[in-house]
C-alpha cells in the first residue's frame, strides 16, 4: 500500500483554475464515492478550500495518474492543464505535507488557523462516506495532534493574521476611518465571522450580513449590531456599501457587472472596495472593469499577507521542527504496524504446521503405535516443517548476495540462541 497526496494550491495555480478545480460541498459525496469506487484506491479523503484542492489516498500502487485522470474526468477539463499546476507527494512526503497543511505551514497567510476545521471536515466527511481505514486514521489523528502541539506551544497563532484580517487590512488603507464607513458582507460561513469581528474592533459604522439562510446571517449579526438579509435583498443593500467582503460556496457569482452599475448610480458614483475571498469566486471579474469600485480577488490579499508573514516565520520553523518529530513518529509506528502483521502471519502458519502433526500424530497413537516413537516423529517432522522454507530461502539469498537478509536472520538466530539458553 501507498500513501498518496495529490492536488493544486495557490502557489501552483492561479484562482482561474482553482475555481475549475474546487469540489463544492454539494459535489464532495458523489467525488468521495467516485475517488473510493477506483480500482487502486482503498481509502480517500478529500480537502477543497479556497486555496487547494487535495486528494489524500491509500492506493495499491504509486497511482498519481489515476488520480489525475479521475480528477480531469470530475471536471471535464484536459488533463494536460492539471499537468501543468499538479503536485504529488508518496508516503512520508505525504504524511509530512498534511501536517503542514494542518499547521497552517503550506497557507497562503502562514499559521492561520481556519485550515484545520476545514481539514477536519474533510476528515469527518471520509469517515461518514467510508472513504477512511486504518491507515488514513491513524494519519488523521497523529495530524491533530501535531497540529494541537504546534499550536499550543509555538506562538504561530499569537498575530490575528488571516485571509480575514488582510481583507480588512486592505480596506483600512482606503478608508482612514471606519466609522464613517459601511460594509456589507456576503455569506456566514468561518471566514466571514472573522471579517465580521475584525471591522468591528475597527469600529465600523454599520455592517449587513446577507445570506442564503436568513437563520444563519440574523446569528451572525446578533454578535455584531448589524443587520441581516437574504440574497435577495443585495441591490438595495449595495447602495449603501463603501465595502463589500464576500465569501460563500456559491457556484456561480453572486454579485454582477450590471448590479454594481446601479447601485453606483444610486451612490453618485461614490467608491466602493470590493474583496472577494471566494474560489469558485463570487464577484464577476468584470466589476472590476469600473471605474469607481477598488475589486481585490484572493490572490490581490498576498502583498498584505506577506507582511504579516514575517511575524510568524520563527515560530514556522519551531513548528517544521514539531512536524519532523510527529512524520518520525507516525512513520516508526506503522513499520511497527506492519512488523505486527508479518508477526501475525508467521504465527498463523506455525500454527497451521502445528495442528496438522498434531492431527497426524493422535492419528497415529489412535493406531496404537508406540506413543515414544509417535512424539519423536511429531518432533522430528514439526520442525523439518518450520525450518524448510526459511533454509531455503537463506540458501536463496547466498547465492545473491543478499548480506542484508543473511545479517538479518543471524541476528534473529542469536536472539533466540540467546533465549533459550535464560529460559534453560
Amino acid at each position: 500500500m501507498t500513501l498518496l497526496a495529490l492536488g493544486i494550491n495557490h502557489r501552483t495555480a492561479a484562482i482561474e483554475m482553482r475555481e475549475r478545480v474546487a469540489i463544492s460541498p454539494a459535489q464532495l459525496e458523489s467525488a468521495l464515492v467516485q475517488l473510493r469506487g477506483l480500482p487502486d484506491v482503498q481509502e480517500a479523503a478529500i480537502l477543497s478550500t479556497c486555496n487547494r484542492t487535495e486528494l489524500y489516498c491509500v492506493t495499491v500502487a504509486e497511482g498519481e495518474r489515476q488520480l489525475l485522470d479521475w480528477l480531469s474526468g470530475f471536471h471535464q477539463m484536459p488533463i494536460d492543464e492539471l499537468l501543468n499546476c499538479a503536485y504529488h507527494y508518496h508516503e512520508g512526503e505525504a504524511a509530512r505535507h498534511l501536517m503542514r497543511v494542518a499547521a497552517g505551514l503550506d497557507s497562503m497567510v502562514l499559521g492561520e488557523p481556519q485550515i484545520l476545521g476545514q481539514l477536519k471536515d474533510a476528515y469527518q466527511m471520509a469517515r461518514q462516506h467510508a472513504g477512511l481505514g486504518s491507515e488514513l486514521e491513524r494519519l488523521f489523528q497523529q495530524t491533530f495532534s501535531v497540529a494541537k502541539q504546534v499550536r499550543t506551544e509555538t506562538s504561530i497563532g499569537e498575530n490575528p493574521v488571516s485571509v480575514a484580517y488582510a481583507a480588512v487590512s486592505l480596506a483600512s488603507r482606503i478608508f482612514d476611518d471606519f466609522s464613517r464607513a459601511r460594509a456589507l458582507l456576503i455569506g456566514a460561513g468561518e471566514t466571514i465571522e472573522l471579517v465580521a469581528q475584525h471591522l468591528r474592533e475597527a469600529g465600523i459604522m454599520g455592517l449587513t450580513v446577507a445570506n442564503r439562510t436568513l437563520a444563519r446571517a440574523q446569528a451572525l449579526a446578533a454578535t455584531c449590531d448589524g443587520r441581516a438579509i437574504e440574497l435577495g435583498g443585495i441591490p438595495q443593500a449595495l447602495e449603501q456599501a463603501d465595502i463589500v467582503i464576500a465569501s460563500t460556496a456559491s457556484d456561480l457569482p453572486i454579485l454582477g457587472k450590471g448590479m454594481v452599475e446601479r447601485a453606483l448610480k444610486v451612490r453618485r458614483h461614490r467608491p466602493m472596495l470590493m474583496v472577494d475571498i471566494a474560489v469558485p469566486r463570487d464577484i464577476e471579474p468584470e466589476v472590476g472593469n469600473l471605474d469607481d469600485v477598488f475589486l481585490y480577488s484572493v490572490d490581490d490579499l498576498q502583498q498584505v499577507i506577506a507582511e504579516n508573514r514575517r511575524h510568524r516565520e520563527v515560530a514556522a520553523r519551531e513548528a517544521e521542527a514539531l512536524i519532523d518529530s510527529g512524520v518520525g513518529q507516525w512513520q516508526h509506528e506503522r513499520r511497527v504496524r506492519g512488523a505486527g502483521d508479518l508477526i501475525r502471519r508467521y504465527r498463523q502458519h506455525g500454527e497451521a504446521l502445528r495442528q496438522a502433526s498434531e492431527a497426524e500424530a493422535l492419528a497415529q497413537l489412535a493406531r496404537g503405535e508406540d506413543p515414544e516413537a509417535v512424539i519423536k516423529r511429531l518432533s522430528h517432522q514439526l520442525a523439518n516443517k518450520l525450518m524448510h522454507v526459511p533454509t531455503l530461502r537463506l540458501r536463496e539469498a547466498s547465492g545473491q548476495s543478499r548480506q542484508d537478509i543473511i545479517q538479518a536472520a543471524d541476528s534473529l538466530l542469536l536472539e533466540a540462541s540467546a533465549t533459550t539458553q535464560d529460559s534453560a
